[in-house]
C-alpha cells in the first residue's frame, strides 16, 4: 500500500493492475491541482431556480383557453403545473408516465416544481395524456416561438446564419408484417434513413442560429420524407420569426440534402455542398467528399464549419433533453415531446440569461439538479 501511495503521489504516472480475473486496468493519475472554493468548483443550480427566471405568463395564458373554466364537469388540474410536469420529465430523463405519476405520488419536491399542493393527489396518467391531446402541436410551438423572439430581441439579433438539419427519433413499434415501410402499432412512423442506415420512425427538421445555437423553428415529418420537401416551409417559418424580432435572414447553412435550386435562390446566399451528382465537372463550387473533407471557396468553407452547431443541439436534446426517449405513438403525441425536449433548450438559455450567465446558456445540465 505504501508503494501505491507514492506512485500514486507522482505528477502523471500510467499504473496497470492484473487482477486474478486476468483483466488489466490502467489508471492514470494526473497530480491534483488546489481547488478555489469559489471558483474552481463545479457551478449548478436547480430546476426551482430555472422556473423562477423564466416568464410563463404567455403559456399559462394560452394553456388556460385549452380549457373549459366555467360549465357542468369537473373543473381541469392545474394547467401549468401540468405543463411544468412535461419540462421536468424532459431535463430529468423520465421514460414514462406511469414512472412520472409514481414519482409525483412519493417526492415532495417534485410535487413542489408541478404545483400539486400538500392535500392533492399527483397527476394521474389519464389527465397527463390528456393534457397532450387538447393542448397539441400547434399551442406548444407558439409558446416556443414567443421566446424566440423574445430572446432573439433581448441578443440585438440583425443578420442571422440559419444552419438547416433533420434528426431521426426512433418509433415506439416494430414494422407492419404484411408492410415493412410503417409501423404496426404506430401506423403514421415510416423507414427512412437514420444515420448511415434506416429505421422506422420520425425525423425532426430543425432551424437554428449559428451564433446562440438557438432553435428558431421546427418541422416534424414521418422519416420517409426529404429534408428538401420540408426546406421551403422551414425557410417561410425562419423568415417569419425573424422578421418578428427585427432581424433578417443572412445566409442558410445545410448539408447536400437540402441542395436545391428552389431553396438556393430562395435566399441572398446558400452555404450548400453540392452533391456528387449535381453539376459534375464544375469547378470552384462548395462540396465535401466521404471523409467529411471541404473543398471549395474559403469564405464559404468557412460559413460552412458553422453547420456542427446543429449537430451540438440535437446531441443537447437527446442526450440531455430525452428527445431520444420515446414512449408514445402518433405523429402528433411524438411531436408534442420533441417540442418539450426543444422548449427546455430555450427555457435553459432564458433562465442562464435572467441570472446574468449567458455563459451557461448552451449548458444543458447546469440547471438540472
Amino acid at each position: 500500500m505504501g508503494c501505491l501511495n507514492s506512485a500514486l503521489a507522482c505528477p502523471e504516472i500510467e499504473l496497470m493492475f492484473n487482477l486474478g480475473s486476468g483483466v488489466s486496468y490502467f489508471v492514470t493519475h494526473v497530480q491534483a491541482q488546489e481547488v478555489n472554493p469559489i471558483a474552481g468548483q463545479d457551478e449548478h443550480e436547480t430546476l426551482e431556480t430555472l422556473f423562477r427566471n423564466v416568464d410563463l405568463s404567455f403559456a399559462k395564458a394560452l394553456l388556460q383557453e385549452c380549457f373549459h373554466t366555467v360549465g357542468p364537469g369537473r373543473p381541469p388540474r392545474n394547467p401549468l403545473g401540468v405543463f411544468r410536469t412535461f419540462i421536468v420529465m424532459r431535463m430529468k430523463g423520465v421514460r414514462s408516465l406511469r414512472e412520472m405519476t409514481r414519482l409525483l405520488d412519493t417526492d415532495i419536491r417534485l410535487r413542489k416544481l408541478c404545483l400539486i399542493k400538500p392535500d392533492e393527489a399527483g397527476y394521474p396518467r389519464s389527465v397527463l395524456s390528456r393534457f397532450i391531446r387538447k393542448v397539441g402541436e400547434d399551442n406548444l410551438t407558439k409558446i416556443i416561438e414567443e421566446k424566440v423572439v423574445k430572446l432573439l430581441k433581448r441578443s440585438n439579433a440583425r443578420d442571422v446564419d440559419a444552419v438547416f438539419d433533420a434528426s431521426f427519433i426512433k418509433a415506439w413499434s416494430t414494422r407492419h408484417p404484411l408492410d415493412n415501410q410503417r409501423g404496426f402499432s404506430d401506423d403514421d412512423a415510416r423507414v427512412g434513413r437514420a444515420g448511415r442506415t434506416f429505421g422506422l420512425g420520425y425525423k425532426l427538421h430543425l432551424s437554428i442560429d449559428s451564433q446562440s445555437m438557438l432553435p428558431l423553428t421546427s418541422v416534424f415529418a414521418s422519416a420517409n420524407q426529404n429534408e428538401k420537401k420540408h426546406s421551403p416551409s422551414m425557410l417561410e417559418k425562419t423568415k417569419l420569426i425573424l422578421k418578428q424580432s427585427a432581424a433578417k435572414l443572412r445566409s442558410v447553412i445545410a448539408d447536400s440534402q437540402y441542395s436545391d435550386s428552389k431553396l438556393r435562390n430562395a435566399v441572398c446566399e446558400a452555404v450548400i455542398p453540392y452533391p456528387a451528382n449535381q453539376k459534375r465537372g464544375v469547378r470552384g463550387l462548395l462540396r465535401v467528399d466521404k471523409k467529411f473533407r471541404t473543398y471549395g471557396p474559403d469564405n464559404q468553407e468557412k460559413e460552412y464549419h458553422k453547420r456542427p452547431h446543429i449537430e451540438a443541439v440535437y446531441s443537447f436534446l437527446k442526450t440531455q433533453y430525452s428527445m431520444a426517449i420515446n414512449k408514445v405513438r402518433g405523429a402528433k403525441n411524438v411531436a408534442s415531446y420533441a417540442l418539450f425536449s426543444i422548449l427546455c433548450l430555450v427555457l435553459n438559455r432564458e433562465a442562464a440569461e435572467n441570472i446574468r450567465r449567458p455563459d451557461k446558456a448552451v449548458s444543458p445540465t447546469y440547471f438540472n439538479t
